[in-house]
């Protein structure tokens, strides 16, 4: 259990590296590089760059506050 444990850590940080350096290489670097670059198909329009971050955003946080919620209620049934 332990070896599946290791390996399933490695390849979450092995997907967080790349979604960090696709996202980073996406919002620092490709502005400066020219619009008709070949590199330029393989990244959507920036104006992505910041309406996937804050959906996902507000998404967790809709998730986070429902969870938050019914912990609550069931604490407050549970001592009732």
């Amino acid at each position: 259990m332990e070896l599946a444990d290791k390996a399933v850590g490695f390849l979450l940080s092995l997907i967080s590296l790349s979604i960090f350096t696709y996202y980073t290489f996406w919002v620092i670097i490709l502005p400066f590089v020219d619009s008709d670059h070949f590199i330029q198909q393989y990244f959507l329009p920036q104006e992505y760059a910041i309406l996937i971050p804050v959906f996902a955003g507000v998404v967790l946080l809709c998730f986070l506050s429902i969870f938050i919620g019914s912990v609550m209620l069931k604490t407050k049934r549970k001592k009732a």
